[in-house]
Order: C-alpha cells, then structure tokens, then sequence
C-alpha cells in the first residue's frame, strides 16, 4: 500500500500561487506548461496553484489564445476586475475622481468643483463622487478595496493634516478617519505632488527613472522627491515642502500671487505692455508668446526662481530628472530652456529638465497606483480557499 500525498505546507503553497499569479499578471495569456517552464514549479503543483487561484476568482482561463498552434492547451489570464481602486484629487475648488481595476484601466472618470466648500463639504462631496463613479463604471461597489485620496498639506506621524491652507478647515483634521467613516472603506492619504511625482513615474515622463523630483508650481509650489525608486517623505512626512527652502531670501517665490504683483510692478513701469489687472499668469505667459516685453521678463524671472529652487535639491541628491507641473510649471516652452540653462550653469552634473505629460491627472495617477499596489495584494492575501477542481 503507497504512502498518502505529503500536504503542502502553507507558506509553500502561498509561494507557489504567489509566483503563479504573477506569472499570469505578467505575461497572459499563457498556458500551464509555460507557467511551469519559466517558474521551475512542477506541472502538478502548477495545476493545484490554478486551481486555488481559479477557484478565489483572481485567474480564468483566457477567452483569447496567442498566435500559433496550441495543441489543445488552456490558456490563463487574471481577473482584472476581482478588485477595484477609488482614487481622488482633492484641491481648493474641485475634487477629481477614478475608478481602476487591478490591470490599470480606468472604468470611470469625473471632476466636480467644490464652490468654496470646508473640509466637512469636502467629505459630502466625496461621497457623492464615490457614488456616481460605481455607477458609471457598471461594476458592483463591494469590489472596491480601497480609497487613495491625494491632498494638500502634510500628513503626520498622528494622522492629522498640518500645512494643508488649501481647503478650509481642514488643517489639523484626521481627515483619513472622517472619511473612512463616511466611505465605510480603509482609506490612505497622501501628499497630492507626492502622489503626482508616483503617477509620472508609472504613466508619464518619468517611467523608468529612479531618481527625480515631481516640482509643482502654481497657485502654491510643492516637490515630490522619488530617491532610488521610492518615493522620499523625510522623518516628518515632510519632504518636498520647498515653499521653506529659501525662506530667508525675498523675491524668490515663483507661484502665482507673486508672479502676478511682479508683473503688476513692471506693468507700472512700461507703457508698451499689454497686460492689465488682474495680471493673472495665464495671461502672463499668453503675452510672453505674443514678445510682450514685460510678460517676457516675469517668465525669465519665473525660470530663475524655478532654477534656484531646483539647484540645492539636485545638487545634494543628484537627481536625473526633474519634472515640472502645476498651471505654472506646464509652460515647458517658455521655462524649460531658461531652466535648464541656469542648472547648467550652476551645477558640475545639471539634471534633465522636462514637463509633466499627465497634466492634472498626475496626482490621480499616482493615487491609482498605490491604490492598485495594495489591492493586487490584498486580494491576493484575502483570495477564498480552493473548492473545486479544474
């Protein structure tokens, strides 16, 4: 009489579904025998890893085949739609939405401006967002398992919001918990230029690089600094808060109110100009491409304030690149050259200096992509336990 089959133990067989899955995540379709080919895992212990894969609703056999002959063979593909991820934008006066499922795609998309709502507004309208965006997408709302919400400010080590002027009353709130409570849904905050400098390295400019820094400038200025792949927070959670970094020096901040009181000063002083009150750098930066002599000279000054606030960073952490944003930020072809010039000019290894390419979906990609991180793990970690055979 033969020996019973020995039990996998546990961790081992995690490691084989583990392994297996990604497999599938990485090169679908594709069959058994090529799954165990390129694992080096045995066909039968492939065949039980699908099985409990298939049976936890994270792989199905493929509707499409590859090209060539497959000799009978049954091909997988993952279910891209076993998880959902909420990923939101909360500004001043909006608050942009998305839902993904675990392959990236996005099943719904929709911004609704917030007309001066407070932090408790904020939530209200979230909630709303969160609703009409299930019911585009089609898909059922338990499917989502988590939310990532990019805000202004800083959130630190007790989970409360500081630095964060944007949205009224929401300095000093646990805004996580509120919405948590709101949503019935675990929910993660995060910087939104954090989150922006994620999203360009995972959809946009910056795919590829491990070391740059995400610079937004607009209404307010911000940095995310991605070091080594990651991104960098700094013992308080306050990395990239550059607004700071020249604090001492006047004249060097190049968001929009003092862009706009600059041009206001020159605009006094030359007759020639076309710009009128309430100078508002869109009409700056208009002006500038039509040679208008005094726009010209707020953008010149505008790049020299972008260039020294980008010189310490990159001179102390050495960055590849660096990635300009925000409504200012986005003027690549009046900014990049100048930039670039004077880090050239200041720095023995200058970075390369490029725009955003996501534009302000930058910080709802970078949602989406923590959010869709976590939820391929945990889907993974909460998959069922196998019941039926293939």
């Amino acid at each position: 009489m033969s020996a019973p089959p020995r039990a996998t133990p546990p961790l081992l067989r995690d490691l084989n579904e583990r392994q297996v899955l990604d497999l599938i995540r990485a090169g679908a379709p594709i069959s058994r025998a090529e799954i165990s080919r390129r694992s080096g895992i045995s066909k039968p212990t492939v065949s039980l890893a699908l099985q409990s894969l298939v049976d936890a609703g994270l792989v199905r056999e493929a509707a499409d085949r590859p090209d060539g002959p497959g000799y009978g063979a049954v091909y997988f593909e993952p279910v891209t739609e076993a998880a959902l991820v909420l990923a939101l934008d909360l500004g001043g006066r909006f608050v942009r939405g998305a839902v993904c499922d675990l392959a990236g795609s996005v099943r719904a998309r929709q911004d609704i401006e917030l007309a001066g709502a407070d932090a408790v507004g904020a939530v209200a309208a979230i909630s709303r967002l969160r609703a009409t965006l299930l019911e585009a997408s089609g898909l059922d709302a338990g499917l989502v398992d988590c939310v990532v919400v990019g805000v202004p400010g800083v959130i630190v080590g007790d989970g409360t919001l500081q630095l964060a002027e944007n949205v009224a009353g929401l300095e000093g709130r646990r805004f996580a918990e509120e919405l948590w409570e709101a949503l019935d849904l675990p929910v993660t905050l995060e910087n939104d230029v954090n989150l922006a400098a994620l999203g360009e390295r995972w959809q946009g400019v910056a795919r590829g690089v491990d070391d740059f820094v995400f610079l937004s400038v607009g209404t307010g200025m911000g940095a995310g600094i991605v070091l080594d792949g990651r991104l960098h927070r700094g013992y308080h959670g306050a990395a990239g808060e550059i607004d700071f970094a020249l604090a001492a020096l006047d004249a060097v901040d190049p968001a929009a109110g003092e862009i706009s009181a600059l041009a206001a000063h020159l605009a006094s002083q030359d007759a020639t100009t076309a710009l009128v009150a309430p100078f508002d750098p869109r009409a700056i930066f208009g002006a500038a491409r039509t040679h208008d002599p005094v726009a010209l000279a707020v953008v010149d000054e505008v790049a020299r304030r972008i260039a020294l606030h980008v010189a310490p960073i990159a001179a102390v952490v050495d960055v590849e690149l660096i990635v300009l944003g925000g409504g200012i930020g986005a003027n690549g072809d009046l900014l990049l050259a100048p930039v670039g010039q004077l880090l050239a000019e200041w720095l023995p290894f200058p970075p390369r200096v490029e725009v955003s390419t996501l534009g302000d979906a930058a910080v709802l990609a970078g949602a989406l992509s923590v959010g869709r991180q976590a939820a391929l793990d945990n889907v993974f970690t909460r998959r069922r336990p196998a019941q039926k055979s293939l």
